[in-house]
């Protein structure tokens, strides 16, 4: 009845070999499956550890990368921000150099009317000299042409510049996307290491779970020798009962027949005691009849006979006594 309510509870479904195998008992068989199962889940536990210990050292080492690669993303930030000022400044000095170029255009143009007017006023003003009039024209075109040249060149040079800027943004936004698609496999790393806690609070679940199954483990091999010892115990009680089942029959009987000894002994007290009074008055009588005054012998040997014949009952009556006795001795001893 035991074992059966141990069967309802644990529910063996598997039936493995373990020590002691061949064991009827249900619960050392789900004792059997629950210590395969805690070794399965030991091998799993260590594999995970195994497993948790090389991603954390990945994730180290990726932390590592990514301190790395932060400083050199903070560098070319930095790198970025000094070429936009300077670009800025550079494409503030081109509009100045346009509005310059502008205004020598302007003065060229200025400069030719005025040459057209003077061609226009020689005949006019023949007084006039020409060449104190064109040589300052001359020399204010020639230093607007070289104005205009160096212009050029700035202009050149800035384009250049410029050119070189957007090959350094252009750098900077690939690095830009490098670090974002390692920002990425940051994330990445940190949803792992999230799995990863997840995992390892999933371990030290079944790591309790593990302890939980040894303590049930322990309690049920406790139980399984108490119900052994009960087992044997109840065996004895069982053997015990039988004994006593016969011992009670005994008794009974014992009981009985010291009933039926104490009503003989009454009897045989009752027959004792009317044998001797007989006795008494057979000797009596037989005094009176054979001894008469005439008569002076009297028949002994009869009275011998009849006395030895008495004596013999009650030495018979004595014996079943002292047995009743006896017989009532045993049964106090038993009870």
């Amino acid at each position: 009845m035991v074992m059966a309510g141990h069967s309802h509870v644990f529910g063996g479904e598997e039936q493995l070999p373990l020590a002691i195998a061949d064991h009827p008992d249900p619960v050392v068989l789900e004792l059997t499956r629950l210590q395969n199962q805690l070794k399965e889940k030991d091998r799993k536990l260590g594999a995970a550890q195994a497993e948790i210990k090389a991603l954390r050292a990945t994730e180290a080492l990726k932390d590592k990368v990514i301190e790395e690669l932060g400083g050199e993303v903070q560098k070319m930030d930095e790198k970025h921000r000094v070429a936009e000022n300077l670009l800025q400044q550079k494409n503030l000095e081109m509009k100045k150099l346009a509005d310059e170029k502008k205004d020598a255009v302007a003065a060229q143009f200025a400069a030719e009317a005025t040459l057209r007017r003077v061609y226009a006023n020689q005949k006019d003003d023949e007084d006039v000299s020409m060449e104190s009039i064109i040589a300052p024209l001359k020399a204010e075109i020639k230093m607007y042409k070289n104005e205009i040249a160096v212009l050029h060149q700035d202009k050149k040079a800035l384009e250049r510049l410029t050119k070189s800027k957007e090959s350094a943004l252009i750098e900077a936004e690939r690095i830009l996307r490098s670090a974002l698609e390692r920002a990425l496999i940051v994330e990445e790393v940190q949803n792992q290491n999230l799995e990863l806690r997840r995992q390892i609070e999933i371990c030290q679940a079944s790591l309790a779970l593990a302890e939980e199954n040894k303590i049930l483990e322990k309690t049920n091999r406790q139980k399984v020798l108490e119900i052994e010892k009960l087992s044997q115990t109840i065996q004895e009680l069982e053997e015990a009962i039988l004994v006593g089942g016969a011992a009670a029959n005994s008794i009974r009987d014992c009981r009985r027949q010291i009933s039926q000894l104490r009503e003989e002994k009454r009897t045989l007290e009752r027959e004792l005691a009317r044998v001797k009074v007989l006795a008494n008055r057979v000797a009596t009588v037989v005094a009176n009849e054979w001894k008469d005054e005439n008569d002076k012998v009297m028949p002994v040997k009869q009275w011998l006979e009849d006395r030895r014949l008495l004596q013999a009952e009650m030495q018979r009556l004595k014996d079943k006594l002292s047995m009743s006795e006896r017989t009532a001795k045993a049964e106090a001893q038993l009870k």
